[in-house]
């Protein structure tokens, strides 16, 4: 397989992934910025370097695409790419309103044959695979209750970098979806109704005009809830905060040890957790994608799960814009 790789930032990574899978030869590269485009020609001589991503998405030689572009180019080049015959792995998200969701569907039912995928990685975090492994063989009793806060603490790239630029940048698209797709995985249950407030102190006087801080509060199908938020202006290293409540025990993520809480008495000390955290690489979802393009593993991310962490943020964002809350199915 001959893959083709858009946008040099976090595609680095991608480009790692490719070579870790079996089988695939990365042969063209894409960025828009010319001194990316100078950096990929010395470091990576055999690939052909574009300036314009339909360049790539056009190359017939290509048989899947990574897509590490701006959030909101994400939809139009997965769209191309279909209709040139492509395989996506996308960064997350594969899309930023409910126009592009609805058209990326549109065009899955079009050709079947192709596989997208996006890079929602905390799913391949030794720390978080032990606890769905645990939740799995009931450690934690009946699930009623789950915390997932995306703690960013980078600030600067509202100000400074390209999400600044974008006025409706949504951090929970850009970053809150991996604790969305986390939760959904863990729990194995589906979001019903979701309620969201935001705000905007941390980034006062920026140009950017939504929430550097959203928080919601989700429902599940069997009435198990939960509460999501994306806070970029937090000031706090990037953490992924982890908590899951169940009638047996207590899971808690921490920046060094995770915690397995099994008694109510203060004096029983906690289990302590040793599995890796993050444990992970961007590109680490990628040897697996190609395998299940080739049908010799099941995907670590199948599509409807892509589309399931979609409609929650869309959903989050819509509550929190107009005040109501948001059932599922109405976004």
């Amino acid at each position: 397989m001959k893959a083709g790789v858009i946008g040099l930032g976090i595609g680095e990574r991608h480009i790692d992934g490719f070579r870790r899978a079996t089988g695939v030869d990365v042969v063209a590269l894409c960025d828009m910025d010319p001194a990316k485009q100078a950096m990929a020609r010395d470091r990576y001589p055999g690939c052909i370097v574009y300036a314009r991503a339909d360049e790539l998405l056009d190359d017939p030689q290509i048989d899947v695409v990574a897509i590490a572009t701006y959030d909101h180019h994400h939809a139009s080049q997965i769209l191309r790419a279909f209709e040139a015959r492509k395989h996506v792995f996308s960064e997350k998200p594969l899309c930023v309103n409910e126009e592009e969701l609805l058209a990326i569907r549109e065009a899955r039912k079009r050709f079947p044959e192709l596989r997208l995928s996006t890079n929602t990685i905390l799913r391949m975090s030794p720390r978080f695979r032990d606890l769905r492994d645990r939740i799995n063989r009931g450690e934690l009793g009946k699930l009623y209750y789950a915390e997932a806060d995306y703690n960013y603490g980078r600030l600067v790239k509202l100000k400074d970098g390209w999400r600044g630029q974008i006025s409706d940048y949504s951090v929970m698209l850009g970053g809150g979806i991996h604790m969305v797709d986390l939760l959904l995985w863990l729990s194995g249950r589906r979001v019903v109704e979701v309620v969201a407030l935001g705000n905007k102190i941390c980034s006062v006087g920026y140009s950017f005009n939504s929430p550097d801080l959203v928080v919601a509060i989700i429902r599940f199908d069997d009435g198990m809830l939960g509460k999501l938020s994306a806070n970029f202006g937090c000031v706090y290293p990037h953490f992924h905060k982890v908590s899951v409540y169940g009638t047996e025990a207590t899971f808690e993520n921490g920046p060094v040890e995770a915690s397995l809480i099994r008694s109510r008495d203060r004096n029983v000390k906690p289990e302590q957790l040793d599995a890796a955290y993050p444990g992970i690489e961007k590109g680490d979802l990628i040897p697996n994608f190609i395998d299940s393009i080739r049908g010799t593993a099941c995907a670590e991310i199948e599509e409807d799960e892509l589309f399931a962490a979609m409609e929650v943020c869309l959903a989050i964002d819509r509550s929190w814009r107009e005040g109501i809350p948001i059932r599922l199915g109405c976004v």
